[in-house]
């Protein structure tokens, strides 16, 4: 069984799921949630909320929390670069291709990024343009982009 809860933040509402194994899905915006899970906030889910609070007053860099990811050997290889990124630096979809061995695979990196169910604990907001320009971010580009703000400021 799949439980969700949303929640408020300064970036604006947000997700939050978790299927008794760990963190499943955490997406910005009012998004549909599937009719199979149901409205229940968890402990992991209050841990995960009061993680994000803390991320979003600058106090915390990384989150402690258990995952359970679910995506091709591929897409768990990206999420893992993506994690490693450090907190209030930035990425390129070249670089994470390359980092897992995979150099000519920056579209595909890129779709991996897309498909990341649980953003902001999967940074992958930290992944940018080869040129350092901002490229796309399923909370939208204005979040990601108060993202890195906020990552920058508590540097």
């Amino acid at each position: 069984m799949i439980c969700f809860w949303c929640y408020e933040s300064p970036f604006g509402p947000y997700t939050a799921a978790e299927d008794g194994e760990g963190v499943c899905a955490l997406f910005f915006g009012q998004r549909p949630v599937p009719e199979d899970w149901v409205r229940r906030q968890t402990p992991l889910l209050r841990q995960t909320s009061l993680q994000m609070e803390e991320y979003c007053r600058g106090q915390r860099r990384a989150f402690c929390l258990p995952l359970s990811l679910h995506g091709t050997p591929f897409q768990q290889a990206v999420w893992a670069a993506l994690q490693a990124i450090p907190y209030g630096q930035t990425r390129s979809y070249q670089q994470i291709a390359a980092q897992i061995g995979n150099p000519k695979a920056c579209r595909a990196v890129g779709m991996a990024n897309h498909r990341n169910p649980v953003g902001v604990i999967v940074p992958c907001h930290r992944v940018i343009g080869k040129n350092g320009g901002l490229t796309g971010y399923a909370g939208g580009l204005a979040v990601k982009q108060a993202l890195l703000a906020l990552e920058e400021a508590n540097r």
